[in-house]
């Protein structure tokens, strides 16, 4: 019986409106070389640098064609050279797929490199597999990348998002009181299930008084929206406060720099592709820590078929409440 020699992907060859660029196509199956493993995927997640990769909004190369999405899961089929033969057949979930690569998750196959794959432990599915990598290891750096958060107040801004909702049940795991924000009830609902000790309306203008009341100040902020909240951040924060931005919303802001200096916050940017190599480590053991002790669990998601990918885009784009995974 001849095996296949070609496999389903999506893939785009240029930047732009998910219509315009992206197709499915049927590629040649690629083959791993040195330090790297192929994985025959089950789901494939979509994150929001998914596609603001695809629409051209950051910075990068484009090679002949780019297969999408950062996060999936799979199980191991072929390894390469120095690599150990024994994976052959495990259970991973995978990160940063995409990056400096072209062969993303959203394919049958995907080639990636062996630090990039980690094991799946037996209490956790595929499913949920898919939905960590970007958000898990972004929310595992910004709450526990300067140490210990026990006993201490973590605020979550966004508390019922990919990275947000992976933040408070870090935090929770890690021993923190947690607040969180979030728009609707049935987000409030999301930061709640996730283990939020409270949870507040970032639209109520009595949010920054009803924080105080619960918790009094925070010792660390984990924020998706700098320009929306800074001024709250400020109010609830009390000096060596630290704000972690992981996001980038609208125009970049001026930092009233004298206001920050009376308070004493701390602030602190990261970006998961350019975290040094040894704090990305730290992060994605905490992310398997959690995920061995059951403490990392499905969010709500909603499923898109490969040949729905155009859709699934521009849901995400659309701000969609739930987590994208596409079934493969």
């Amino acid at each position: 019986m001849l095996r296949m020699s070609t496999m389903r992907a999506a893939r785009y060859s240029q930047v732009g409106p998910a219509a315009s660029v992206l197709s499915v196509d049927q590629i040649p199956i690629p083959k791993p070389g040195p330090n790297q493993v192929r994985v025959k995927l089950a789901f494939s997640g979509i994150n929001p640098t998914d596609v603001k990769t695809r629409a051209g909004s950051t910075a990068r190369d484009m090679a002949d064609f780019q297969i999408p999405h950062q996060d999936g899961s799979g199980v191991i089929d072929i390894v390469g050279a120095n690599v150990d033969p024994a994976r052959i057949g495990e259970r991973v979930w995978i990160m940063l797929s995409a990056f400096d690569n072209v062969y993303g998750t959203a394919a049958d196959y995907c080639i990636v490199d062996v630090a990039n794959v980690r094991p799946l432990p037996e209490n956790a599915d595929l499913e949920l597999g898919a939905t960590l990598g970007v958000p898990a290891v972004t929310a595992a750096y910004c709450v526990l990348g300067d140490g210990p958060v026990d006993g201490k107040v973590v605020l979550v801004q966004g508390g019922a998002g990919g990275v947000g909702r992976a933040a408070v049940e870090i935090a929770k795991w890690a021993g923190a009181t947690v607040v969180a924000t979030a728009s609707t009830p049935e987000r409030q609902e999301v930061a709640r299930q996730a283990g939020a000790d409270f949870v507040f309306d970032y639209r109520d203008p009595d949010i920054i008084f009803d924080i105080r009341e619960a918790v009094g100040s925070v010792d660390r902020i984990i924020e998706v929206n700098l320009p929306a909240n800074l001024e709250m951040d400020l109010e609830v924060s009390k000096p060596d406060t630290v704000v972690v931005i992981y996001a980038s919303t609208g125009a970049d802001i001026q930092i009233p720099t004298r206001q920050l200096m009376t308070a004493g916050l701390i602030l602190e940017f990261m970006l998961l592709y350019t975290v040094a190599a040894d704090k990305l480590a730290t992060a994605v053991s905490q992310v398997e820590s959690a995920l061995a002790e059951g403490a990392l669990t499905m969010p709500p998601v909603r499923y898109f078929e490969l040949d729905d990918i155009v859709s699934a885009h521009e849901t995400q784009e659309a701000g969609a409440p739930s987590r994208l995974l596409i079934r493969l």
